[in-house]
């Protein structure tokens, strides 16, 4: 089924190649005058479906972010600071490995302007941004705003009537995919859901359920009201931690906290936080709330009824705080980052997990007798949560280093000390470590060996990372490969040893999986023409996410690989390069009639002009006279598919 998702992805970019370009964004502008020197420049956009268009505000290294461009200002007025937006979301990006911010609805840019030259007629201003869904576009609206005849207090609306090139072409045929909101709700839940369990098989909550559940058997008249008092129980515990959850959300408001996930205080917070959790785990100490608290709360519980039960499930989560309470700050901070209704998405998967026990084993009380009994196996679980607390709170750490850009936690540092914690916890689990709650044992169940074996097993590894190896099932993690000591590899360097030694043609330059790639149109067709091979035509960009999931997923395979450098002449055309064009080679562009000003504006003019298309990644397969030699495709995830269509393209 999913080859065949992407057989009719491939047939449907064959069909519509002739009616590619593709405008999500809308736009509507206006001015309003506020004094004889102050005006308020607003900008309102309108993003298609599930679209991306990215913050000013997102993190170097990943998409494009919004700039606003003021063509006239010099000596005309003056820009006081960036403009402000509506409402965003933060996520984390794991092509780039950065935290990507882009505008979560209606977007609005609202910029103040002060004029200097009470002379000035008009203010020009340029919006340059990126939107991305399967495929990532670059784009630019022209603004004009007449001040000269704009009185006090009125406002001027505008439709923006600049993008020809969307009023004169029909949009491309895509696939839309899952939310990618939706998508990050239901992961916080299922991990939060996971936590929820592993907190119930701790020392402080486990021992309590069958006290508990004696207690309603015991207390109710009728095994109905019994298990009624048991269901109401456990719905408060999901109660409690939901209302803890929401007044995360109230007090931080819903996105302020996802705007701190790259600021470099927040990190180092939330690594001594979750060290000290990890620690307490570990056995050094226990978090624990004050005592009066409980008993407050305990004298609450025998007033009956479900007051009583409500005050009952207080107690539990107060008791059991010293080894619930890592567990919840730490969803909680994870949550947060993310933004919106995550904390109280996180909270209502942990308490739900947490409370479907206590419910259960009062419907079915005989249930009782098949559960483990309790012993030292629960604080074995417990460090094991600790190993795992320690492991994440370097995550936070090395986001601190990436962003300070102060090179402490490099990528080997950061998996050398994955390895002693992952090292450790399987030594740990294999008896080889003790610490101060563990219980004298002269062997080990099979249980505890297969999670022995299990840890150990990832443990090594992680042991190639340190000499370069990917790491492909913890990407994300670690820091990028580039943020290293050896960015390509204990030994090596770019292209291998040998590649040094190669003489690269004018023009070109070592590109993904060290493929010469030509970054001149020109120079790799005259290549291309004295080699006599075919030009694979690579319109991309350097904030492009699919672009650079071809290159690492596709790109990648070995037969791909072996065809792109063996039968075609790379040329890659970068539409995002801000590299200003020399002023005699700028011009307005025919067929958009935009100015084109730099170099990225160029490749995007000429894959608008020649190929009617404006979305990346896009391959165009091209013979020596420069004529195609099948039939252009955009993002093609499926390995087969593509390696047939260059198949298609070099035998010709």
């Amino acid at each position: 089924m999913k080859k065949l998702a992407y057989l009719l992805l491939f047939l449907v970019s064959i069909v519509s190649v002739q009616a590619q370009i593709v405008n999500p964004a809308k736009w509507k502008s206006k001015i309003e005058k506020l004094s004889d020197t102050e005006y308020i420049i607003t900008l309102d956009g309108t993003v298609e479906g599930d679209w991306h268009m990215y913050s000013q505000f997102t993190a170097e290294g990943g998409p494009l972010p919004a700039e606003l461009l003021f063509n006239n200002e010099k000596g005309n007025y003056v820009i006081a600071e960036k403009a402000k937006e509506s409402t965003t979301k933060t996520v984390y990006n794991d092509v780039f490995e950065v935290d990507e911010t882009y505008f979560d609805g209606p977007v609005q840019l609202v910029q103040k302007v002060k004029l200097t030259n009470s002379d000035l007629k008009t203010i020009q201003l340029e919006l340059s941004y990126q939107v991305c869904l399967d495929v990532c576009i670059s784009q630019s609206n022209f603004f004009e705003f007449d001040v000269k005849n704009l009185t006090s207090k009125e406002v001027l609306n505008f439709e923006d009537s600049s993008d020809t090139v969307a009023k004169t072409t029909e949009k491309a045929v895509t696939i839309t995919p899952v939310k990618e909101e939706q998508k990050g709700l239901f992961k916080i839940f299922f991990i939060a859901f996971l936590s929820g369990f592993a907190a119930l098989l701790t020392p402080c909550v486990f021992p309590m359920i069958p006290m508990t559940v004696s207690f309603f058997t015991k207390q109710s008249k009728t095994r109905a009201k019994g298990i009624r008092n048991a269901i109401f129980y456990g719905l408060s515990i999901i109660l409690i931690y939901v209302v803890l959850g929401t007044i995360v959300t109230a007090v931080f408001g819903a996105d302020s906290l996802n705007a701190l996930s790259t600021n470099v205080w927040f990190n180092i917070i939330f690594f001594v936080l979750l060290v000290v959790f990890a620690t307490s785990f570990l056995g050094a100490f226990e978090i624990m709330l004050p005592n009066s608290w409980a008993n407050k709360v305990d004298s609450q519980a025998d007033r009956g009824g479900f007051i009583g039960i409500l005050f009952m499930a207080l107690a539990l989560a107060i008791v059991s705080f010293s080894c619930t309470g890592p567990i919840v700050g730490t969803l909680l901070v994870e949550a947060a980052s993310k933004g919106g209704i995550a904390p109280i998405v996180g909270m209502l998967g942990f308490s739900t997990a947490l409370a479907l026990p206590f419910m259960l084993f009062a419907m079915f009380p005989g249930w009782l007798n098949s559960m483990p009994k309790s012993g030292g196996w629960l604080n074995t679980i417990k460090v094991s949560l600790g190993f795992l607390e320690l492991a994440l709170a370097f995550k936070f750490l090395s986001n601190a280093d990436l962003v300070l850009q102060a090179h402490w936690l490099e990528r080997e540092v950061f998996l050398a000390i994955w390895i002693a914690i992952f090292g450790a916890w399987a030594l740990y689990l294999l008896g080889k470590i003790k610490l101060p709650h563990d219980s004298p044992m002269d062997h080990i169940s099979v249980g505890r060996l297969a999670m022995a074996l299990l840890v150990g097993t990832f443990t090594i590894y992680l042991i190639p990372g340190l000499w370069g190896a990917p790491l492909k099932i913890i990407s994300g993690f670690p820091p990028p490969m580039t943020y290293s000591e050896s960015p390509y590899g204990v030994g090596n360097s770019k292209g291998g040893a040998a590649a040094t030694d190669v003489e690269l043609p004018d023009g070109a330059k070592l590109g993904a999986h060290d493929l010469v790639a030509f970054t001149d149109y020109q120079k790799g067709i005259d290549y291309a023409k004295s080699v006599n091979k075919p030009v694979l035509l690579d319109f991309t960009g350097f904030a492009c996410v699919n672009c650079r999931k071809m290159e690492d997923y596709v790109w990648s395979d070995p037969e791909v690989l072996s065809i792109l450098k063996k039968d075609f002449v790379l040329i890659s055309l970068y539409v995002d390069d801000k590299k200003p064009l020399p002023e005699a080679e700028q011009y307005i562009s025919p067929e958009t009639g935009r100015k084109i000003k730099s170099i990225g504006n160029k490749w995007s003019d000429f894959q608008i002009t020649h190929y009617k298309a404006n979305a990346q990644p896009y391959y165009v397969v091209l013979d020596a006279d420069e004529k195609p030699l099948n039939s252009p495709i955009g993002y093609t995830p499926d390995v087969e598919t593509y390696k047939n269509w260059l198949l298609e393209g070099s035998s010709k």
